[in-house]
């Protein structure tokens, strides 16, 4: 039988911030997800080094490996918004096609701020 004890660490820390970033979420009135808030909490703990990467991974890998279970809920809401979605399509597909071109442009524009500079560039 498996050691639960980093699986129970890591769950444990990963609901614990996002309750913290729903408290916060709630507490303000953000329009920010508190789930949201909780992983930019984890984020900055593990860039400070409060958390350890060792504490988490366990329970970060569990949730990878049953990914596909969270898209279920989203596959029911397009079919319980299917009419609505029927009559709006084409500002949703020009919002979903619009925001593709924008997230890979600011990927690309952070990828290459980030890579370091390349001494002679071969010119």
């Amino acid at each position: 039988m498996k050691d639960l004890s980093g699986l129970s660490l890591g769950l444990g820390i990963l609901l614990a911030l996002q309750f913290v970033g729903e408290l916060v979420s709630t507490g303000f009135s953000l329009p920010v997800p508190g789930n949201v808030i909780g992983m930019a909490l984890l984020l900055l703990l593990l860039h400070l080094n409060v958390v350890k990467v060792y504490w988490i991974e366990a329970a970060v890998e569990l949730l990878l490996s049953h990914m596909a279970l969270f898209f279920v809920p989203a596959g029911v809401g397009v079919m319980v918004y299917f009419d609505l979605i029927r009559s709006e399509w084409l500002p949703i597909a020009v919002g979903t096609v619009a925001s593709t071109f924008v997230v890979m442009a600011v990927t690309g524009w952070v990828a290459e701020k980030l890579e370091p500079e390349e001494a002679g560039h071969g010119d």
